[in-house]
């Protein structure tokens, strides 16, 4: 049955035009996507065909552009929006090779409502031939459901870890406003759909508005080149899975080949959300991070944004900047003048910061008169009773400051109101001796990098205002929050954390007494990061790393499966492919001396079965085809051989290989024979107190002992603590026993210790030697593992084709359980697809006639 999410999902209602939303076609059983798949005849004569030549494609709530009515012809003009609040994909440009052509898919803001629908497509046809652009058209009711729903009210707050606990503190989750936001979502695929090359274009999808549109165009086009770049924040996992659509917004970034991230704490959390809920793991190699999701490795990138050198230079050298610095250092002469700018919003923390400043001229009288804190506020961003509510209080507390420590000519909190110009912003950076940033939690946060870089000033500024000026003598100090994205770049800061209102007063007091040379020392070290990490190096540095994570796309085999956002692409060697009954009964029914080795948890057995026992369905299908005596059946395993003993007691014919190949025995009548290695067992002794230590300190661990070899197992410990202390416990236990004849091997949830030279693919070798030198070479091998210690195995059997150690028209099959990498060259989905299998080849036996079941014609006892 499919789950409320998904049915919502596949059932939308289109906002834009009253039918039912039309998602992209969803795979909906395995099967091979075309290397062609998506190059259909209606993506023939795409608007803005490029050639052949890679674009890109970055996709953002609003486009970088401004709309305007003609007074004269009511017609629609536009111009590039250098200043607004998203120019940021504008300024992207400067980082991308000078011959890449750019195209923005986004919204109009504030004209697209007013865009009659007559005029859309003329709109449309403007906005790309001028200025590469592509607009999406939302309706007034998604737009509002969408953005100012289900992003500004539900998802901002959780991701600043605001959660809605009541339903006066925050918005509760709303299933009407998640099937907006996918309803935005898939109209701005739509129109990506619309202007792509998925052969060659590459897509770039900028923060949270847009988080499941990567699920819907990776169903579209499963080898689309695709990024995306998170700006806000990324909570906990404690927070995160509070989301009732928590794995749905996952799944849908893992389907990007490049998941960007401000700091390393935001890529953190994301991972263990990863790891807790998906089960997924994550190695680094080579300085990159990497998930391993269905045989796709998903990149993650942690690289801060920067700001844009060249136009705030650009200007610092206007007339207008240096008079309005002018007048503001007239205004304020003989004061120390600090600064906050920030967006009227619940986490900027404006009110903690006006409380540190009322702290700061009650414990330091001195300072009466003489510093002065000037507060702009942006307009918010979003709109609703909580604004107003923050705005309030601001005031509030603006208002009792104020009235408490003001004096003729002299008020200690100044309180400006945006929007202001960009101008009159450097201006105020340009004369004030601290920037405050006083955020309780934030993205990244760019005002301290901006204010560096217009305290370094230019040689047009100076020139402007002449050697007297600004009085600007490269130096700078700012206080940040330790809970904002720009506060680990900015080394030289004063760090606070903004709920305490005594330590913000006393950085404040700091930073009005640190003397000069301090200040510039710390300027410079803030300048020289700031001016070589701008947005062109950003912008460059994530475009290398998308071309690097999407190298290897038409190297391998996809195929598409499941339905709504659980729709996956897997990504296999071109030669694997799901092993087909049909097939191998046909090669069955061929063949005269046959091999089946099976493992047992995780093919035989699923793995989250706490009972292990064998069904009565598996001893049945096993002692079916240990009757047919063409047949050679093995279980080899790492469990104890007294263990499967038991189990497979009612198999008389079946073959028991132990402990990964140490133990073996042709059938229950005959004798357990060990491999000929290292019969000394005192290293026991040393690794036994090491894993009890770590299971100890180790909630849910345990340790399985074995006659030959020692397991500790994590699997029901704490996902990022079990995997911690595995990798402890591996380091450890390598260096005290560097100098003994064992192996120490991590696999799934376990770290192993075993004697050298045993594996499972030594066993297979051995058994396929055995029945070689009987004169039953094997015509028909059949290998079937779930795990790491299997695919010695697979490398085995494979190492004997190559080597032609089998007969030359042998029929082999090595096989894995799920769809992942792997030596074998096919695959089943899991345990219930092994028997079905298994059934299907016992079926063909009783099928022909043979003789009764009888011991094998050829003993192959004592042969190990």
């Amino acid at each position: 049955m499919l789950s409320r999410s998904c049915f919502n999902l596949l059932n939308l209602e289109d906002y834009n035009g009253g039918d039912r939303a039309r998602l992209p076609k969803v795979v909906t059983v395995p099967g091979i996507i075309s290397d062609f798949s998506g190059s259909s005849d209606e993506e023939e004569g795409r608007v803005g065909e490029n050639n052949g030549k890679a674009r890109r494609i970055i996709v953002a709530n609003y486009l970088p552009v401004k709309g305007f009515r003609d007074e004269e012809t009511q017609n629609w003009g536009f111009e590039w929006d250098k200043y607004a609040l998203d120019a940021l994909i504008l300024q992207m440009r400067d980082g991308l090779p000078a011959d890449v052509e750019v195209i923005y898919v986004g919204s109009l803001r504030g004209v697209e409502v007013e865009i009659d629908p007559g005029e859309q497509e003329e709109v449309a046809q403007l906005l790309l031939e001028k200025f590469r652009c592509v607009p999406t058209f939302l309706s007034l009711d998604l737009r509002n459901k969408y953005y100012h729903g289900f992003c500004k009210h539900y998802l901002w707050p959780l991701f600043h870890y605001l959660l809605p606990l009541t339903p006066s503190h925050g918005v509760r989750f709303d299933r009407a406003m998640w099937q907006a936001y996918v309803a935005a979502n898939k109209v701005f695929a739509d129109k990506v759909m619309e202007v792509i090359n998925p052969d060659e274009d590459y897509v770039w999808i900028q923060d949270y508005h847009l988080m499941v549109m990567p699920t819907i165009l990776r169903k579209r086009y499963p080898r689309i080149k695709l990024g995306f770049f998170l700006h806000n924040t990324f909570p906990s996992s404690e927070i995160y899975r509070t989301l009732p659509v928590r794995e749905e917004i996952l799944k849908a970034l893992l389907n990007c080949d490049l998941i960007g991230f401000q700091t390393f704490d935001y890529a953190r959390h994301f991972l263990a959300c990863c790891s807790r809920m998906l089960g997924l793991d994550y190695q680094s190699k080579r300085g990159y991070i990497g998930i391993d999701y269905f045989g796709r490795t998903v990149s993650i990138k942690i690289q801060p944004v920067g700001i844009h050198m060249r136009q705030l230079n650009s200007v610092m050298s206007q007339e207008e900047t240096a008079k309005k610095a002018n007048e503001l250092k007239e205004k304020y002469g003989g004061k120390v003048v600090m600064l906050g700018i920030d967006d009227m919003d619940v986490f900027k923390g404006i009110s903690l910061k006006f409380l540190a400043m009322g702290e700061l001229l009650e414990m330091n009288p001195s300072l009466r008169g003489k510093v002065v804190l000037i507060q702009i506020m942006n307009p918010p961003r979003s709109r609703g009773s909580d604004i107003q509510e923050v705005q309030n209080e601001i005031n509030k507390t603006a208002r009792e400051v104020n009235r408490k420590y003001s004096s003729p000519g002299y008020e200690p909190i100044v309180c400006i109101d945006g929007p202001v110009s960009t101008q009159e912003k450097i201006a105020h950076y340009a004369i004030s001796e601290c920037v405050v940033v006083n955020a309780v939690r934030d993205g990244l946060n760019l005002v301290p990098y901006e204010y560096t870089v217009c305290r370094q000033g230019s040689p047009d500024l100076d020139k402007a205002l002449g050697n007297e000026g600004l009085g600007i003598a490269r130096k700078s100090v700012i206080i940040v929050s330790e809970f904002i994205g720009c506060s680990p770049s900015l080394s030289g800061a004063i760090r606070v954390n903004p709920w305490n209102i005594e330590s913000v007063a006393e950085a404040m007091n700091l930073a009005v007494e640190m003397p000069d040379s301090e200040k510039e020392m710390r300027h410079e070290k803030h300048y020289k990061y700031v001016s070589s990490h701008d947005v062109a190096y950003w912008a460059r540095s994530f475009d290398q790393d998308l071309q690097r994570a999407c190298a290897d796309h038409f190297q391998k085999r996809c195929w598409g499966i499941g339905l709504g956002f659980g729709f996956r692409v897997v990504a296999l060697g071109p030669n694997f492919r799901k092993l087909s009954v049909e097939h191998i009964v046909s090669a069955y029914n061929r063949t005269n001396s046959r091999l089946i080795l099976l493992d047992y948890d995780g093919t035989m057995m699923p793995q989250d079965k706490v009972d292990k026992t064998p069904s009565e369905e598996v001893i049945s299908v096993l002692n079916c085809l240990c009757s047919d005596p063409k047949n050679v059946v093995f279980i080899v395993s790492g469990r104890g051989r007294d263990s499967l003993a038991k189990w497979f007691s009612p198999c008389p014919n079946l073959g028991l290989s132990a402990e990964h190949g140490y133990f073996t025995r042709w059938t229950k009548d005959s004798e357990w024979e060990s491999r000929a290695v290292a019969a000394d067992l005192n290293w026991k002794s040393v690794v036994l107190p090491v894993m009890e230590h770590y299971t100890e300190a180790t909630d849910g661990s345990s340790i399985e002992q074995k006659e030959t070899a020692i397991v500790w197992h994590h699997q029901e410990a704490d996902p990022d603590f079990g995997t911690w202390q595995a990798k402890e416990l591996l380091d450890h236990l390598e260096n005290v026993l560097a100098n003994e004849p064992v192996v120490v091997k991590r696999g799934q949830h376990i770290v192993e210790v075993k004697p050298q030279d045993i594996s499972k693919g030594l066993v297979v070798k051995s058994i396929m030697a055995t029945m070689q030198a009987k004169g039953k070479p094997s015509d028909f091998v059949l290998c079937i593992g779930d795990d790491r210690s299997d695919e010695d195995m697979f490398e085995s059997i494979a190492s004997s084709v190559a080597n032609h150690s089998l007969p030359e028209m042998a029929e082999v099959f090595a096989c894995t359980v799920g769809q992942k990498p792997s030596m074998a060259k096919y695959y089943l989905d899991d345990t219930v697809e092994v028997l079905k299998m298994l059934h299907g080849l016992s079926a063909a036996a009783t099928s022909q006639p043979s003789p009764k079941p009888s011991p094998r014609e050829v003993s192959f006892e004592g042969s190990l």
